[in-house]
């Protein structure tokens, strides 16, 4: 079944505009880099399901670093409006919407937190690392036909040794390793049914690069 997008459509992002600032830093250009996420959901009683969202990430990056200097990330989802239905199944709400994406190259984190966001339902937001991974959580719920903005995802860095590349891409290679997941309340047949969804970006590609000097 195709679907309009559930995440925003600008995303760095795994779900955005990355800004790339050093506090030593040369200045960064934004270019938007398409995206689209392949995805699979499965509904109890029925056969799996694909379907595409089609998506994009603005990041904004420095040229270039100076080796252990700090500089820091925002990663800012444009809003998007939930579908209220997609090919014939009316979609209620959907919730436990989480962003994954790896973690930068070359270069060390040492904080993340959350700013913003409109319209994403009850639940508190939060971002932690879980592995090689930075994970954006959004409990939601998110009633089908609102509109919302995810929040925005700020990481505090520190360039690694001269000559290395910081790389942002999103996570995920394939459905049951997503860059993106969340769970849709699905009216089928006779229930009304929790139904997990999982997607990765393909093609994925780097959406930003900074040399460190």
């Amino acid at each position: 079944m195709r679907s309009v997008s559930v995440l925003p459509r600008v995303i760095v992002a795994a779900a955005g505009c990355l800004a790339l600032v050093g506090l030593t830093a040369s200045p960064g250009v934004a270019a938007e880099t398409p995206l689209t996420f392949d995805c699979q959901a499965k509904p109890p009683l029925v056969s799996p399901q694909t379907f595409t969202l089609d998506a994009g990430a603005e990041a904004t990056a420095p040229d270039s670093v100076a080796s252990g200097s700090a500089f820091d990330i925002a990663l800012a989802p444009a809003p998007l409006t939930v579908p209220g239905s997609v090919n014939g199944y009316t979609v209620k709400s959907i919730k436990d919407i989480k962003l994954r994406a790896k973690l930068p190259t070359d270069a060390t984190l040492t904080g993340q937190n959350l700013t913003g966001g409109s319209g994403i339902g009850s639940g508190t937001p939060s971002v932690a690392v879980s592995g090689s991974e930075i994970v954006m959580t959004v409990p939601g719920p998110i009633n089908g036909g609102s509109t919302f903005t995810l929040p925005t995802l700020n990481l505090d860095l520190v360039a690694g040794a001269s000559g290395g590349t910081v790389s942002t891409q999103l996570a995920g290679t394939s459905y049951n390793s997503p860059g993106l997941t969340f769970t849709a309340r699905v009216p089928i047949l006779f229930i009304t049914a929790d139904v997990p969804t999982s997607c990765f970006s393909s093609p994925n590609p780097v959406l930003s690069s900074t040399t460190i000097s």
